[in-house]
C-alpha cells in the first residue's frame, strides 16, 4: 500500500497583466514538478493574472483573460495526471474574489476563494474582492462555456472545501489566512486535512522570513501535518518585492527550502514525505485528537486520484533541514537589486542615472546597483538563459556575454557628481573614487552656471538678492537659497539620463535613482523635488542605521575601500558655504538629532504606530537615563509636526513623493 507522497511547491516572477508571460511560468513550473516526480503542485496567489493588477482588477478584460489561461492550462498535456493548483480572480453570481482553481485531467476539482483578506499596510485586497464568509460551505459554479467544452462540467464546487484522494486529504490557505488568529488550517487539521497549502503574494520586509517559518512550523507543530507555501518573486510591477521563500514542512520540521532572491523566474520545490509520520505524530497528541472529535467537518470533495504509488518501498524519503537566514545588511544587498533588475527589464531603459553625492545614502543605492550586476553575472555563469537574453537586451548588444560586474556596471549605472560652490573637495574625491571601484560611468560638473541664472531671474524680477544665514540673510533667505540647488540637481540629472547615452552614441534612456532613507522621509527633512524625486528609489522604505550596515557589508564583501571614508565622514547635504573650503553644515545639526535617535523615532512611529504622546511616554524610560522629560519633549520632531511647527527643507511631516516608486522594505506584512 503507497504511502509516500512527492508534492510541489513554487515560487515564481509573475507580472501583473503579462498573461501569456505568466502561462508559460506556470507550464514551466509544473513541467519541472511532474520531472521531480510530484502528483500535486502549487503556485503563487493570484499567478495567472499576477498579483499586482491593482483596479485592473475591476476590468472585465482581466477576468476574461484569466479564463483564457486557465482554458489553455487545461488543454495543456503538460498538466496530465497531476493536480494542478492555480490562483486567478473569479466572479461568482455577480461577486469578485480570489480563488484557487484546483484541476486535474480536464477536469475542475473545486474553486476555493480567499476567506481572510489582506487590508493593512501595502495591501487593498478588500478594494478588489470580497472574502468568502460562509465556512464549510460550498455552491455551485456555473462554468463560463469556453471552460464547460474542455471540461465537459456544467458546475464545479465553489467554496470552503477540502479534497479527498484516494490516500490522503488536502486542504487550501491563501495567504493571509495563514497569519489570521485561528487560521483554517487549524479546523482543516483536526478534521483529518494532511496536507495543507499556501498560495501567497507577500512582499519583503527585512526579517520577515522568521515570521513565515515560524507560523508554518508551528502550524505543523501543534497539529501536524504536511505544509505547502508557495510566494510570487521579483517585483510584478509597482513598490513591492515578493521575496519567494517556498518551502515545505512536516511534523513542525522543514524539508524544502526556496530561495529568497534570486534572478530565476521559476523556482520548484519536492519534497517525498512518508503520510505515516504524519498519522503517527497525530496520534500521540491526545489534546488534538479530542479536539478533532468535536470538530465540525468540511465538505469533502472526492478525487479519483491517489498522490502517492504502490511501489514506493524503495522510494527515498526527503530529510529535514535547518533554515538558512541571510543577515538584515545580506538582504538589503540582495532584495533591492533584484527589484532594480526586474524594474529595468520591464520598463525597456538601458540603464540607471545616479546623482553621487559622497554620502552613504547615494553609496548605498550605487552598491545596490553593483550588487544587481554581480547578482545577473553570477546568473549568466549558471546557465540562465533568461538573464543572458534580458541583459543583451538591455545593453542593445546580441553578442554580449557579462562576465564582470564592474565592466557590466560601466554600461548599466551612470553616476553623477553635481558640485556647486559649496561642495567640498572632500566629497567629490568619495564619490570619484566609489564610482572607479564599481566601474560606473561617472560624469563630473557644476550647477553654479544654473543655480545663479536662477536666481538672476528672481533678482532681475523683484529687484531683491536672497542671501545665506552666514552673509547675513534671514531664515527663509537660507533656505530658499539652499533648495533652489537642490532643485537643479533634479532638472540636470532627468536631463542626463535622457540624454546622456545618445550623447555617447548608445540607444535609450536611463530611469533616475533616488537616494532618500525612510528616517528622511518620515520626518520630512528633504527638499521637495530635488534629487530624491527620481523614477525609483531603492532605498526608500530602508533606515540610516540599516544603510549604514549595509554599506559596512558592502566593504567587506565586495571590496570596496572607498566606502570607508564615506561612512567615517559627517553626513552633509553641502548646500550652505563652506568655511575656509570646509564643510559647516551636517545633516544632524539641522536635523536637531542624530541619525541614531531619527531611526528610533521612525521605528516608534512607522512600527509600533505611536502617536506624540506615546512616543514621549517610549522614550522616557528609553532615555530617561540622559534625558529629561522636558528635553524629550522639546526634541521630539514628531511632537513637533503635529503641534504645527516647520521643519527643515520640505517641513516637518510634508515631504512630497508622489511621483517616485519607493522600494518597501520595512513596512508590516
Amino acid at each position: 500500500m503507497g504511502r509516500k507522497v512527492t508534492v510541489a511547491t513554487c515560487s515564481l516572477n509573475q507580472w501583473a497583466l503579462d498573461f501569456e508571460g505568466n502561462l508559460q511560468r506556470i507550464l514551466k513550473s509544473i513541467e519541472i514538478a511532474k520531472h521531480k516526480g510530484a502528483r500535486y503542485r502549487l503556485g503563487p496567489e493570484l499567478e495567472i493574472c499576477g498579483y499586482g493588477c491593482w483596479d485592473h482588477y475591476y476590468e472585465s478584460d482581466t477576468l476574461l483573460h484569466s479564463l483564457q489561461v486557465l482554458a489553455a492550462l487545461l488543454e495543456s498535456p503538460v498538466t496530465r495526471d497531476i493536480i494542478c493548483d492555480v490562483g486567478m480572480p473569479v466572479m461568482h453570481r455577480n461577486v469578485r474574489y480570489n480563488c484557487r482553481v484546483i484541476f486535474l485531467n480536464r477536469r475542475i476539482l473545486l474553486i476555493r476563494p480567499k476567506m481572510a483578506l489582506a487590508n493593512e499596510g501595502n495591501y487593498r485586497e478588500l478594494r478588489w474582492f470580497t472574502p468568502w464568509s460562509r465556512s464549510r460551505q460550498t455552491e455551485e459554479y456555473f462554468l463560463p462555456r469556453m471552460l464547460q467544452d474542455l471540461t465537459k462540467q456544467e458546475t464545479v464546487p465553489f467554496g470552503d472545501a477540502v479534497l479527498a484522494t484516494r490516500d490522503t486529504c488536502i486542504g487550501s490557505e491563501i495567504c493571509e489566512e495563514l497569519w489570521t488568529p485561528h487560521s483554517p488550517h487549524v479546523d482543516m487539521g483536526l478534521d483529518g486535512v494532511e496536507i495543507f497549502t499556501n498560495a501567497s503574494g507577500s512582499h519583503h520586509v527585512l526579517r520577515k522570513a522568521h515570521a513565515r517559518v515560524d507560523l508554518v512550523t508551528m502550524a505543523t507543530t501543534k497539529n501536524g501535518g504536511i505544509y505547502l507555501l508557495a510566494n510570487q518573486k521579483g517585483c510584478d510591477g509597482d513598490r513591492l518585492y515578493y521575496d519567494g521563500c517556498a518551502m515545505i514542512a512536516m511534523n513542525g520540521h522543514i524539508f524544502a527550502q526556496g530561495s529568497q532572491f534570486s534572478l530565476d523566474d521559476v523556482e520548484v520545490l519536492t519534497a517525498t514525505l512518508d503520510l505515516e509520520d504524519v498519522r503517527s505524530y497525530r496520534a500521540e497528541i491526545s489534546s488534538r485528537n479530542l479536539a478533532a472529535s468535536r470538530v465540525s467537518p468540511y465538505p469533502r470533495v472526492k478525487v479519483d486520484f491517489a498522490l502517492s504509488c504502490h511501489k514506493d518501498l524503495l522510494e527515498p524519503l526527503s530529510e529535514p533541514l535547518e533554515w538558512k537566514y541571510h543577515r538584515p545588511a545580506e538582504e538589503i544587498s540582495l532584495g533591492p537589486a533584484c527589484w532594480l533588475w526586474d524594474f529595468l527589464r520591464r520598463s525597456q531603459q538601458a540603464g540607471f542615472f545616479l546623482p553621487l553625492s559622497g554620502g552613504v545614502d547615494s553609496a548605498a543605492t550605487a552598491c545596490l546597483v553593483y550588487s544587481l550586476c554581480r547578482q545577473v553575472c553570477e546568473a549568466v555563469k549558471n546557465g540562465n538563459q533568461e538573464v543572458l537574453a534580458d541583459v543583451r537586451t538591455i545593453v542593445n548588444q546580441i553578442s554580449y556575454t557579462p562576465q564582470d560586474p564592474r565592466e557590466l556596471c560601466g554600461r548599466i549605472l551612470t553616476t553623477c557628481y553635481m558640485a556647486s560652490e559649496n561642495s567640498s573637495r572632500e566629497t567629490c574625491n568619495r564619490a570619484t573614487e566609489l564610482a572607479q571601484q564599481i566601474g560606473s560611468h561617472h560624469i563630473g560638473l557644476n550647477i553654479d552656471p544654473a543655480v545663479k541664472a536662477v536666481v538672476g531671474i528672481f533678482s532681475l524680477v523683484t529687484g531683491t538678492s536672497p542671501l545665506f544665514a552666514v552673509q547675513g540673510g534671514s531664515s527663509r533667505e537660507n533656505l530658499a537659497l539652499q533648495n533652489v540647488q537642490a532643485r537643479i540637481r533634479m532638472v540636470v540629472a532627468y536631463l542626463f539620463a535622457q540624454l546622456s547615452l545618445w550623447s555617447r552614441g548608445a540607444r535609450g534612456g536611463l530611469l533616475v535613482l533616488g537616494s532618500a532613507n525612510v528616517d528622511e522621509s518620515l520626518l520630512g527633512y528633504l527638499t521637495k523635488y530635488d534629487c530624491s524625486s527620481a523614477d525609483i528609489n531603492p532605498i526608500g522604505g530602508i533606515s540610516k542605521s540599516d544603510l549604514r550596515a549595509f554599506v559596512q557589508f558592502c566593504i567587506e564583501r565586495f571590496q570596496l575601500p572607498a566606502l570607508q571614508s564615506i561612512l567615517a565622514a559627517p553626513a552633509t547635504a553641502e548646500l550652505e558655504p563652506l568655511t575656509n573650503g570646509q564643510v559647516s553644515q551636517t545633516d544632524e545639526e539641522d536635523m536637531g538629532m542624530t541619525y541614531a535617535e531619527l531611526s528610533v523615532y521612525g521605528r516608534l512611529r512607522k512600527v509600533a504606530k505611536t502617536g506624540p504622546y506615546s512616543m514621549f511616554c517610549r522614550l522616557l524610560t528609553m532615555w530617561g537615563h540622559i534625558c529629561t522629560p522636558r528635553q524629550m519633549q522639546r526634541e521630539n520632531p514628531f511632537a513637533c509636526a503635529a503641534q504645527g511647527d516647520p521643519g527643515q527643507n520640505s517641513g516637518l511631516g510634508s515631504s512630497n513623493l508622489t511621483n517616485l516608486k519607493s522600494c518597501v522594505w520595512l513596512t508590516s506584512q
